[in-house]
């Protein structure tokens, strides 16, 4: 059988093209090349040991995934975090992982529940020396012990939807609002005291929602100051740069 024709689209798996892709979208994904980072085509051809044709390949896939901008007279850029999208997303997930996680509640079990605490206290030492990365990592660990157990398919399948939509928004929320973190290990300790008590599925489903919710306020609002003080002296927006 003839070997598959790689298109510029889809190089072929293994190629040089399709391993600069991989590697600047993981570096974009979590966070070591963040918003408005300049994308320089040689110093990243250098880096990966390949030559500039397949980095400017994988710079034009991420460009039409959204993921890298051009910019005149600055080349390629990482793209900012889309807020719409972003709010669209978390509020959705709020719903649907709310939803979840009073499922699974009834079939979580005392050893289930520790599990969660030892990675929510994880969480609580990461606050210590912050990481925003490897705290994003943890949440989503400590979540999904409590929500994988939901019996109804089509529900978990909408969160893990979700959480990957974040993660293609590259969203560790907590770099731009880490003040947050320290709430956000405090109400897990008090949705896992929720569960530990029996609480009923509506009053679990409800806090998990506000938890969330709690998250996305602290973002929109850390993004409307941005943006206010952008306006108010536009050379701010290319200082990250």
């Amino acid at each position: 059988m003839a070997e598959p024709v790689a298109t510029d689209d889809a190089p072929a798996a293994g190629s040089k093209s399709q391993q600069a892709y991989g590697a600047v979208k993981q570096r974009i994904v979590d966070g070591a090349y963040p918003p408005g980072h300049r994308l320089v085509l040689a110093a990243i051809a250098q880096d990966l040991g390949v030559s500039v044709v397949p980095v400017r390949e994988a710079i034009r896939r991420l460009e039409a995934e959204g993921l890298v901008t051009f910019q005149r007279n600055v080349g390629a850029t990482v793209a900012g975090i889309d807020p719409t999208e972003y709010l669209y997303t978390m509020q959705t997930l709020s719903l649907v992982e709310g939803a979840a996680t009073a499922l699974s509640a009834p079939l979580i079990d005392a050893e289930v529940l520790d599990r969660a605490a030892a990675v929510n206290e994880e969480m609580r030492a990461c606050l210590q020396d912050f990481d925003p990365l490897r705290f994003t990592r943890l949440n989503q660990d400590f979540h999904a012990i409590l929500f994988e157990r939901c019996p109804n398919p089509h529900i978990l399948d909408l969160v893990h939807r979700g959480w990957n939509r974040l993660a293609s928004l590259r969203s560790s929320t907590f770099r731009f609002v880490p003040e947050r973190a320290r709430d956000s290990v405090e109400e897990h300790a008090h949705l896992l005291s929720l569960m530990a008590d029996g609480a009923d599925a509506d009053t679990i489903e409800r806090f998990a929602r506000l938890h969330r919710s709690a998250t996305l306020d602290a973002y929109l609002t850390h993004f409307s100051a941005t943006e206010a003080a952008t306006d108010a002296d536009p050379d701010a927006a290319h200082d990250h740069g």
